[in-house]
């Protein structure tokens, strides 16, 4: 046992060391190509910021870690809106979206307003994915494909995020036919069990977060720190539950947004990460940022349909725990509007019968405009 926990830790930081050389050589060419830094004053820069939006695509997977099990895969596209108030005359939502966003309890008036929106494919499988035969102890194969939108509010010191998403879970997720492809094309394990995963089920989920500085340096160039909070609900018939955590970050050059929490059952949701939060990208006077995180969070589960099976009808199940504790630690590098980040997340087992806790890698690589 001693052997494989070393092993299993070597892996782990080989796969860190590799990922933190190419985010660090990308943002360096990045950063050469996108030299000569245009001088503005700090209230132009301000304004600048509001008038831009965000584009970004995060991917997590658990070959970080030399697996193939649990949550096997997530992928996220996400486009997040300049500041409405700034910009409204460019932009014609809906009225309710624009009510909404003036309905988040803890953040005053006159504060920033953006909408996201976003889509995504999540995979979850047992194991062993050579056997065809239902695996009874271990969870079942589910694939989850969702859309959603974000009303965003922040202000210097807090931010409130309410979602909203749309979705299927089963078969026409295309979580099998996703997963098939991927490993047919890099001559992975062919997955045998997909026959046995849920059926198909309308997802629907309502997500609220809360975020707040609890300490900050307030330096935006040069070396920073700050200590963020954040609490999160989550209901629908995908996910019920509550999350609360601790994000530590410094280094060079600190944005100023409210870091890389996720909220949700094995971070499907977007919530609390860097995709839609990021919205201060580096002024052109900052072209290089790099600094390091450190996250703690836990989790009370209520529902979690990839675990309890489907709400109606018989499917497969396993008995969820209901108390998770997750942690993680991560490197973010940003060369003018461009930005790279790479977390390694680890989370204690989720289920009564699972062999071993669940560790992948997410990397978020995102453009402001």
């Amino acid at each position: 046992m001693e052997f494989n926990l070393l092993r299993q830790t070597s892996i782990a930081l080989r796969s860190w060391k590799r990922v933190c050389r190419v985010a660090v050589l990308l943002s360096l060419f990045i950063h050469l190509a996108l030299a000569g830094p245009v001088p503005l004053t700090a209230d132009a820069q301000n304004e600048q910021v509001k008038h831009r939006g965000l584009i970004s695509i995060q991917i997590d997977n658990d070959i970080f870690a030399s697996t193939d099990r649990d949550y096997s895969n997530g992928l996220r596209l996400t486009w997040v809106s300049p500041d409405l108030a700034a910009n409204k005359a460019d932009f014609r939502f809906p009225g309710w979206l624009y009510s909404l966003s003036k309905m988040s309890p803890f953040i005053r008036s006159g504060s920033q307003k953006r909408i996201s929106i976003f889509f995504g494919q999540n995979i979850y499988t047992p194991a062993d994915i050579e056997r065809s035969a239902l695996i009874e102890d271990d969870r079942p194969y589910a694939g989850l494909a969702y859309v959603g939108v974000g009303v965003h509010s922040r202000d210097i010191r807090a931010m409130d995020t309410v979602e909203f998403e749309l979705g299927i879970v089963g078969p026409h997720s295309f979580a099998e036919q996703a997963q098939k492809f991927v490993h047919s094309l890099f001559n992975f394990t062919h997955p045998n069990g997909w026959d046995n995963q849920l059926h198909d089920e309308l997802a629907l989920e309502a997500l609220f977060e809360h975020k707040w500085k609890l300490l900050d340096s307030g330096a935006r160039r040069g070396f920073g720190y700050d200590l963020l909070s954040h609490l999160g609900v989550g209901l629908g018939n995908v996910y019920i539950g509550s999350g609360a955590g601790i994000e530590a970050r410094f280094g060079l050059n600190l944005p100023d947004d409210f870091g890389t929490f996720h909220f949700g059952t094995n971070n499907r949701s977007g919530i609390a990460s860097t995709s839609g939060k990021q919205e201060t990208p580096l002024s052109p006077q900052n072209r290089f940022g790099i600094h390091f995180l450190l996250g703690v969070k836990g989790e009370t589960v209520l529902r979690d349909i990839f675990l309890d099976g489907n709400t109606f009808g018989r499917s497969h199940s396993v008995e969820k725990r209901n108390l998770i504790a997750n942690a993680f630690a991560g490197v973010t590098v940003a060369s003018g509007r461009f930005r790279i980040s790479y977390k390694y997340v680890y989370s204690t087992k989720r289920f009564t019968t699972q062999k071993r806790q669940q560790i992948y890698g997410q990397i978020n690589l995102s453009f402001s405009y």
